[in-house]
């Protein structure tokens, strides 16, 4: 994560179709979803029009929605909209409310709408949904109320599942497909060499897991500090950390949930670059690329203490973002991500990905491996290019997808992430966005949903939501509004068997 990153949530509810409005009632005390849209065409002439759409919340108080439609002909567009951030992917409408209008209780409306253009014929959509949520015109059980899925679904009975590629699916030992559905929950990065630590006083605890489990986590990653686990530097350190981490691992995987080690604060001096955010030469914030000094002897260390453990997976280096240090030159950003050595503008001997590979593969551990892209691992183009070689073939590919990253909409997902993922399987190992809403995040779930991919929002740490990116208000999981709920309330719909 290239900031502390805190996310937002809303859970919403569902409409109906141009001109008609359907109601009903459940008990005050049913958490619900229901909306009415209306979607009026205004004025038309050849080649234009425009349109009206109100949305009347039925449900539950919603803290940030997302409309969804489809245009019936690929001739209808968006060519501006108003009252709500507007994106279009091939007949797919997304409107997104605004800071103003992104919160509606129960029977509040709105009126967004936009200019259009047109050939051929103008069709009025058949179908909205609100957050996901086909919408109907009804009052239903929100989905942690739903029948299928009953709110505070906890994991299986018995261990997590051991994991590994096959194709670009990620698959269990019996061959069931399986998505990595979670959270990170952060700290064992900083708080060691903070003075904080391990955990940063939050607990580890059956209690805490217990807490997780009401959200249906199923997979959690753990950003760590590699001088922390070698002993280098900051306390706990060495054998105490390592002892750490191994007892909280062997707790979630118990417990059904998997998990996710990820290298994310290394060694390495970097003050010359033109991002020169990280000059501290010892770990103790995120540098472009891993060091060849110690990270390699991290990944060996790591991969000893867990190889025969396939519940867990190696998440090689969090966010690299070498390209910066050359002026953002890609070329030789993607040579220095996979090759290492002597990279431009940075002044240490980095550890590549392939290096990162070799260590791992050298102990015998049999782990899947996720490995990362340029810019802070949103941009993912060269992937497979530039794809460190693994003898077992047991790599995905980590994507993270903030709303304040280049590549982060659905055209730009549809063009570059999911061509990828029909090679290889892609994570979204962190995500969230810059508010405490919950409208990009519920565009890119639905969106990962639909190309049977895993994502891990960020971050389950009572920090308080003030930027974004924070989950929970406090450790027995109680959700921050709007991220938290959001999230929550979708975790609770899914499955990660596909």
């Amino acid at each position: 994560m290239r900031l502390r990153r805190i996310l937002p949530a809303a859970g919403a509810a569902a409409a109906l179709v141009a001109g008609t409005v359907a109601t009903a009632t459940l008990p005050a005390a049913a958490d619900t979803t229901g909306c009415s849209v209306t979607y009026t065409v205004q004025s038309q002439w050849t080649g234009g029009f425009t349109a009206n759409v109100g949305i009347t919340n039925l449900g539950s108080a919603i803290t940030g929605w997302t409309l969804a439609f489809d245009f019936p002909d690929t001739g209808q567009k968006v060519t501006q909209g108003w009252s709500a951030s507007w994106e279009q992917s091939g007949t797919r409408v997304t409107a997104a409310g605004a800071s103003w209008n992104g919160s509606l209780g129960t029977g509040a409306s709105t009126s967004i709408g936009f200019l259009g253009a047109w050939s051929g014929t103008n069709p009025q959509p058949a179908s909205f949904t609100l957050n996901g949520a086909p919408c109907t015109g009804s009052v239903n059980p929100s989905p942690s109320q739903s029948p299928s899925v009953p709110p505070s679904t906890p994991p299986a009975e018995g261990p997590a599942p051991e994991l590994k590629v096959s194709g670009n699916r990620i698959v269990t030992t019996d061959g069931r497909a399986y998505r990595l559905l979670g959270v990170s929950r952060s700290s064992g990065e900083f708080a060691c060499v903070q003075g904080k630590g391990l955990w940063d006083s939050g607990p580890v605890d059956q209690a805490s897991v217990d807490a997780m489990k009401t959200w249906n986590i199923r997979t959690v990653r753990l950003p760590l500090n590699e001088e922390c686990w070698l002993g280098v530097n900051g306390s706990p350190s060495g054998a105490e950390y390592q002892r750490g981490v191994k007892d909280y691992v062997d707790l979630l995987v118990a417990n059904g949930i998997n998990v996710i080690l990820d290298l994310h604060w290394t060694w390495g001096a970097y003050a010359t670059g033109p991002d020169w955010h990280c000059t501290d030469e010892h770990a103790t914030c995120q540098k472009p690329v891993p060091d060849a000094r110690y990270a390699p002897q991290f990944w060996t260390g790591v991969a000893s203490t867990f190889k025969g453990n396939d519940a867990v997976v190696f998440d090689l280096f969090n966010e690299p973002y070498p390209e910066i240090a050359d002026n953002w030159n890609k070329t030789s950003g993607w040579q220095c991500l996979r090759d290492g050595g002597t990279c431009p503008g940075l002044d240490y001997e980095v550890a590549g990905m392939q290096d990162l590979v070799d260590a791992v593969r050298a102990t015998g551990a049999t782990n899947m491996l996720m490995v990362g892209g340029l810019e802070w691992t949103n941009d993912m183009r060269e992937w497979l290019t530039h794809k460190p070689v693994d003898p077992l073939g047991n790599i995905v590919a980590s994507w993270h997808a903030y709303s304040f990253n280049a590549c982060a909409n659905e055209s730009c997902w549809d063009t570059q992430i999911a061509p990828l993922a029909q090679q290889v399987p892609v994570v979204v190992g962190e995500f969230g966005q810059d508010d405490c809403a919950f409208d990009y995040m519920q565009r890119l779930v639905n969106w990962a949903d639909a190309h049977d991919m895993g994502y891990l929002a960020w971050t389950w740490n009572p920090w308080g939501c003030t930027g974004g990116a924070v989950l929970i208000k406090d450790w027995s999981g109680t959700p921050e509004p709007g991220v938290g709920e959001g999230y929550k309330a979708h975790l609770l719909t899914q499955s990660p068997y596909l």
